[in-house]
């Protein structure tokens, strides 16, 4: 019995081997290509019986060699790369790293089972990457634009004071410069309508990438939208999370603390009390922020519990956590009896 593991790069891939007591067989760099991940799997299993192969950045430069190592029936350990301690320690080197991938995989230190990336969540994750971008540069672009708006000249900027941002996108939009681009002014409309025309390509792009969101979205995951506050973004947001194989999270405990919303001890001497997990994906603890938000203004039970725990002596903090913790509980059992729904056999 052999274990593997492989410290990921962008252009190669290195691979040691382990035998069962831990003992360093060989390692090697392979291109990250296919043909390159098929001759690291035949290369491992040379070594005798593949028991498991370690991999660091199973959601990065190993994504393509992990879907792979998974479709040929190897067992795929997601590996965290070695402390900074450990490294002052040890060095650094890409034979060090390979062999301290397998050897956490053979120890039993990293257990974790990486997303699969081969189903509709994936895609899902895919345009909401396109759409966070898009957002990100319309916001830029009108901030560009109200900036040389302030600094434009005055009768400019008299002209367009007070508008509202589409009313304003619009009339920048239609602004006619001459030709003379060395007087300012003009230089001024013409990066006005510049901007203007970028700010209405890119809602026309967000508005698309909505409406296939949507679509898959409500595809995968119907019931998921029926929860309170919950909305298209906010579940693409937490189905990217668990990703195509949600089995992976042993329970709603580990749901949550994959969201940042499980409960930390934070007591010390006569206080006794707990605090929101600053660790996580950041984004879903974002996802679980907004629904809780939504909840605590238009949900009545969820007033009501706001309220009685407001009498109780907590704070809006501690409120917040308990809620977060509730609705990543919610939701985690929905997500996993829709993949038991995607799984199930089907009966005559």
């Amino acid at each position: 019995m052999t274990v593997g593991g492989v410290d990921t790069h962008g252009d190669t891939h290195h691979a040691a081997v382990l035998d069962e007591v831990g003992r360093q067989l060989a390692d090697r760099a392979f291109p990250t290509t296919p043909a390159g991940y098929r001759q690291l799997l035949a290369w491992l299993r040379s070594f005798g019986r593949l028991e498991r192969v370690g991999v660091e950045g199973t959601g990065a430069y190993g994504a393509a060699l992990a879907r792979m190592l998974r479709q040929a029936g190897v067992t795929v350990v997601e590996v965290d790369r070695p402390d900074r301690k450990a490294r002052r320690l040890k060095g650094k080197s890409d034979p060090a790293d390979a062999y301290s991938a397998a050897w956490a995989a053979l120890s039993g230190r990293s257990t974790g089972t990486p997303k699969s990336r081969d189903g509709r969540i994936e895609a899902i994750r895919t345009l909401r990457v396109t759409r966070r971008g898009a957002v990100k540069a319309r916001t830029q672009a009108i901030n560009q634009l109200r900036a040389l708006l302030l600094t434009g000249p005055a009768e400019l900027r008299e002209q367009l004071r007070g508008l509202p941002r589409a009313a304003l996108v619009s009339a920048c939009a239609r602004l006619r410069p001459t030709a003379d681009l060395a007087d300012p002014a003009q230089a001024t409309k013409a990066a006005l309508r510049r901007l203007a025309r970028r700010h209405q390509h890119l809602t026309a792009e967000i508005a698309e990438l909505d409406a296939e969101l949507a679509t898959l979205v409500t595809a995968a995951a119907p019931e998921l939208l029926t929860l309170p506050g919950v909305g298209v973004e906010t579940a693409g947001q937490l189905l990217t999370t668990a990703g195509d194989n949600p089995e992976r999270l042993h329970s709603d405990a580990a749901f949550a603390h994959l969201c940042g919303a499980a409960p930390i001890p934070a007591s010390s001497g006569r206080t006794d009390r707990h605090r929101l997990n600053r660790g996580g994906d950041r984004w879903a603890n974002c996802a679980l922020h907004t629904i809780a938000l939504s909840r605590m203004r238009w949900h009545e039970p969820t007033r009501a519990y706001a309220a009685r725990r407001q009498q109780q002596g907590l704070s809006n903090k501690e409120i917040m956590r308990c809620l977060k913790r509730l609705i990543a509980r919610q939701i985690y059992y929905i997500i996993r009896r829709l993949e038991i729904t995607k799984t199930a056999p089907a009966t005559a």
